[in-house]
């Protein structure tokens, strides 16, 4: 198709629309100008009124204090009044709380910790400057609260440790941030610098260890280095990819005294922007073509874009599909959804991508999971990549047709912008594409039933629970994710109804969900959250059930327990002659230990058992874990036993 005949839809439905509408008459269609002919186009402005059934995506302005109170007190019930800011400190103050400072104006709020004696002065600084202090179980616990708190919110959030032993628990979140591109600092206490180099107690080289997880790290030896380091991690973590950033820190130097004005605020940079030329390129790749889709990630959550996501898929009639754990990008209600990428996908899910002739991939680093092992875009798509910083993580996929670094709200919104004012695409585009995308809907909805194959025991059917998950959660409720062969039949069965209701770690690390789920209910207190663990998983941070109970959260943890590492065992069984070794795990009454912690326990062995402990679960006052016998033969979701 010749670019000067491309046209797009202007008026295709509202985001809250339930059906695709029929085409539009062709006399109304205009077509688009060629990139050479482009003239500028701005965004909506931010307060236009949404349509009233549209979900509202707050922006997040990271330098307003005044705009950013405490989270658990605007949002906890019981605390209707904010908290006042704490008044700036008059004259020179300790390097702790000149830390803490910076944090908070950077937008973080909350912190989380073992607490250890090499960084007592920055506890001291953080308290004194407002940022809640949660005292964890563990360290690995503290960086996944923190990472997902970064995650759902946009917002950094802080977690801490001590010297090598703390950093070192520390390392999964690190690890899990930087995979998920979640702004966090991860301060770490170290031995005072007349130790330092000496085998000092607990001591490490951090930055050249640890260090090499994050997006950056640093070291600082004195009062002017630390006033830089802390600058340039708040720049680090928060500009460009976002990402955790490093900071080991003397337990003397937090004591030491940072002159008055020794801080400078670090300025906003504002997020690049598409020029005109290359958004009308990436229109016309996708109006062009006969099987166009958008591949979506985590780059859409975080700009809080998915509202304008969902008009540019409806005014080109183009598919959506969300990237692996990014499942919630759009609601998957919306009848241009397709499903998500990576373990637990449909075949059909693939099988789309690879016939897409034209990708947009926004938002997302196409990294092995995502990309189905870097096969997606396919070698006869031409794609293009809008990305806060696109990259090529593997040689093996082609270089992308058109590459634009931009911020992806500042991208949809002045694609839809241009969309909106240059006309329609002429009716018989719009009737293929109306017709392929219901058969694609269809097909993806037949494959993604996960209820269906018939159980009488023993124990549970995992399909059969999250179906029951999905009517009985609110919308708005957020489930959280740990690794596991369970998790299989949430990614293909489980509907996101609305943005920002998922938190899945892209590092497949055990141990995330109950934490993360802790983080959410800390941000979102008048919603329900539930985690979704297995055996294995849960094993890890059980006892973060008593952070939930102490925090006074109502956190639902569904544990599917099969007394082993089920996901190893199946690919113990799928090598020939394999051992099986190590992969066995003992009988946990986790429904007693979470009433020793506090909570609620509750045992369910049938599936008959499933909606009453669910029911109970969403509206107790305090954290319940519902412990699912499952019978090891549910081996994933594709397993018929």
């Amino acid at each position: 198709m010749d670019d000067q005949e491309v046209r797009v839809a202007a008026d295709a439905p509202d985001a809250a629309t339930p059906e695709v509408p029929d085409a539009v008459e062709p006399e109304l269609s205009d077509a688009v100008a060629p990139a050479a002919e482009v003239e500028a186009v701005d965004a909506p402005a931010a307060d236009d009124a949404p349509d009233a059934n549209t979900e509202i995506e707050p922006d997040i302005d990271l330098e307003s204090e005044a705009e950013i109170a405490p989270e658990v007190d605007v949002e906890a019930a019981a605390a209707p009044e904010p908290e006042a800011l704490p008044e700036a400190p008059a004259g020179p103050v300790t390097v702790g709380r000149m830390i803490a400072d910076a944090l908070r104006r950077a937008g973080v709020r909350w912190a989380f910790t073992v607490p250890g004696e090499s960084f007592l002065g920055l506890i001291d600084g953080l308290d004194a400057a407002g940022i809640h202090v949660v005292a964890t179980r563990h360290e690995g616990a503290a960086a996944f609260m923190a990472e997902a708190h970064a995650q759902l919110t946009g917002r950094p959030a802080a977690c801490l440790g001590t010297r090598a032993v703390g950093a070192a628990n520390l390392a999964i979140g690190i690890h899990t941030a930087t995979a998920d591109s979640s702004p966090m600092f991860a301060l770490v206490g170290q031995v005072e610098r007349a130790a330092r180099g000496r085998e000092g107690f607990q001591e490490v080289d951090l930055v050249t260890t640890l260090g090499g997880l994050a997006k950056w790290a640093a070291e600082p030896r004195d009062v002017a280095e630390a006033v830089a380091a802390v600058e340039t991690a708040v720049s680090q973590a928060t500009t460009g990819r976002p990402g955790p950033v490093l900071l080991a820190l003397a337990e003397d130097l937090l004591d030491e005294t940072v002159p008055d004005g020794g801080v400078a605020p670090t300025p906003r940079v504002a997020p690049p922007r598409p020029d005109d030329a290359e958004i009308a390129a990436v229109l016309h790749l996708l109006a062009g073509a006969e099987r166009p889709v958008i591949l979506a990630g985590g780059g859409i959550l975080r700009a809080r874009t998915s509202n304008e996501l969902v008009r540019l898929a409806e005014l080109l009639r183009v598919p959506v599909i969300a990237a692996w754990r990014r499942g919630d990008v759009i609601s998957n209600d919306h009848p241009l959804y397709l499903g998500m990428t990576g373990y637990g996908s449909p075949a059909v899910v693939r099988e789309r991508l690879a016939s897409a002739d034209a990708m947009l991939v926004i938002g997302c680093r196409l990294g092995e999971i995502a990309s189905h092992g870097w096969t997606i875009p396919a070698p006869g798509t031409r794609w293009a990549h809008v990305d806060i910083a696109p990259g090529r993580p593997s040689t093996e996929l082609a270089v992308p047709d058109i590459a634009v670094e931009a911020d992806a709200k500042q991208f949809l919104r002045a694609a839809v912008a241009r969309l909106e004012s240059r006309g329609v695409l002429d009716a018989a585009s719009t009737d293929a594409r109306v017709a392929r995308n219901e058969a694609d809907r269809a097909a993806w909805e037949a494959a993604t039933i996960v209820d269906s194959h018939p159980w009488s025991g023993p124990g549970v059917h995992p399909g059969k629970v999250i179906t029951m998950l999905r009517a009985l959660l609110p919308d708005d409720g957020i489930v959280a994710t740990d690794a596991g062969s369970f998790g299989s039949w949430a990614a293909r069965g489980f509907r996101f109804r609305r943005p920002g209701t998922f938190l899945g770690p892209t590092s497949g690390a055990m141990g995330y969900g109950l934490p993360a789920a802790i983080a959410a209910g800390l941000v979102h207190r008048d919603r329900a959250v539930v985690a979704l663990v297995g055996d294995g998983g849960l094993g890890m941070t059980l006892a973060e059930i008593e952070t939930a109970v102490r925090m006074g959260l109502r956190t639902t943890v569904l544990v599917f327990d099969n007394e082993q590492y089920g996901l190893i065992r199946a690919h113990q069984e799928r090598r020939d002659g394999g051992s099986t070794a190590a992969t066995d795990l003992g009988p946990v009454d986790f429904a007693a230990a979470a009433r020793a912690l506090g909570a609620r326990g509750v045992r369910v062995d049938s599936d008959s058992g499933v909606e009453s402990a669910l029911r109970q679960a969403l509206v107790a006052e305090k954290p319940t874990i519902i412990q699912l016998a499952v019978d090891r033969r549910w081996t994933g979701v594709d397993a018929t036993p």
